[in-house]
């Protein structure tokens, strides 16, 4: 028996229906992926800050920083359930995980991680497990209403609105933080992803309902695919480089620069800057050139200037080369990657398959992260981020034998 899908629109006629209005559907998944942003800046830049502050070494402060993501590592086990309860929508999952993970962010405003090191880790660890599902049903919601030719730039408008809070979070907060202290950090990132859950209570929302489930064979048929498999080790290799300056530049900043901890939060807040910049640009010409090619000219110039992050020894010279980074990682990954992965997405399955996809990457980006700290400490700087340049090598080999979904 085949599986059968419909569509069934919600009955409220009075909601917005975004798969009518292109700049609505931009917006919207824009304004959920900040809320994302914002986490994703609360557990790396002002993290590292907020343990320099506590005299917690690096080691341990990446150590945790890994910890935390772990989660989206196991992005694949949040897919299948989403897909397999979607009778219910994606907007039900979006609502309860933004909601969810904002209230395990409002503890940590009164635990001191130098005395509870454990509980701070677990409540951030929990808050991220409920956001992924918010994630996870962003993406499977983006894949089913969206085509081929737009793809590029529902990626742009989803990590421009990615690294657009995560550059107000690394400034924002560091600010914050340095002003009134950290307790109200926490407070406030809880309260700017509780404010971005308001969008989808008034968004109308097809729900797919399936009659019949068969999840498990249509993966197995996706991934015995070639230029699937080919595509995810792609994916994993390349996030090494992103993950391994991760949490390593603020602390560089820090310890090398010299800087405090609202330079630190404005400093760093280039690269999301730079990089949603870049995921605009990106999603726009990905769209119209094709996915490989910009992927190959952009990682060459990312290893090109990840190799020239041996040069800083001022705070100028670093914030330029690192916003050329993220501006190229942003049109390369972000919006290049991102539609490929679409495209090669069956949207009967469209959480399981993509959160697998991003788990692969994922794992590759937050497993080196974790141990980076560890990493500097043996290597250096200098041939630490040497390393970080050598690995797209590799990558761009694999990328010369993935095929791309002809638009």
């Amino acid at each position: 028996m085949k599986e059968t899908f419909k569509f069934v629109p919600i009955i409220n006629d009075n909601m917005i229906d975004i798969s009518e209005r292109s700049y609505l559907k931009y917006l919207f998944f824009a304004s959920l992926y900040f809320s994302e942003g914002i986490l994703l800046a609360l557990s790396s830049v002002i993290l590292i800050i907020y343990f320099t502050h506590k005299d917690i070494s690096i080691a341990t402060a990446t150590l945790v920083g890994g910890i935390v993501y772990i989660p989206w590592i196991l992005k694949f086990v949040y897919g299948p359930i989403t897909d397999y309860f979607i009778v219910y929508g994606r907007k039900t999952f979006i609502i309860l995980g933004g909601i969810l993970g904002a209230i395990c962010i409002f503890p940590l405003a009164v635990i001191d991680p130098k005395v509870a090191l454990i509980p701070f880790t677990l409540l951030l660890f929990v808050s991220h497990i409920f956001i992924l599902f918010l994630d996870v049903s962003v993406d499977a919601w983006a894949i089913q209403i969206s085509k081929v030719h737009e793809r590029g730039k529902i990626n742009a408008a989803m990590y421009g609105g990615l690294f657009g809070g995560s550059a107000f979070g690394s400034s924002v907060l560091a600010i914050i933080a340095s002003t009134v202290g950290f307790n109200m950090v926490f407070i406030i990132a809880g309260l700017i992803i509780l404010l971005t859950i308001i969008f989808p209570f008034f968004v109308k929302e097809k729900k797919i309902v399936k009659e019949r489930q068969k999840i498990a064979s249509l993966v197995i048929t996706e991934f015995k695919k070639k230029n699937t498999i080919l595509i995810a080790l792609f994916g994993f290799i390349v996030a090494i480089n992103f993950g391994m300056l991760l949490f390593i530049i603020p602390d560089y900043m820090m310890n090398v620069l010299k800087l405090d901890m609202a330079q630190t939060g404005i400093t760093n807040s280039a690269f999301p800057i730079a990089t949603a910049i870049g995921a605009f640009a990106g999603g726009v010409i990905v769209d119209r050139w094709g996915r490989k090619k910009i992927m190959y000219i952009f990682l060459v110039i990312i290893l090109i200037f990840s190799a020239l992050l041996i040069i800083p020894d001022t705070w100028q010279i670093l914030i330029f080369i690192y916003s050329m980074i993220g501006f190229l990682t942003g049109a390369a990954l972000f919006s290049a990657m991102g539609a490929l992965f679409m495209d090669i997405t069956n949207p009967k399955i469209g959480a399981t398959q993509y959160s697998i996809l991003a788990s692969i990457t994922n794992f590759g980006e937050f497993g080196i992260a974790m141990i980076s700290g560890m990493l500097v400490l043996m290597l250096g700087y200098n041939r630490f981020f040497l390393y970080a340049a050598w690995i797209l090598g590799p990558a761009l080999l694999i990328l010369y034998f993935v095929k791309e979904t002809k638009q």
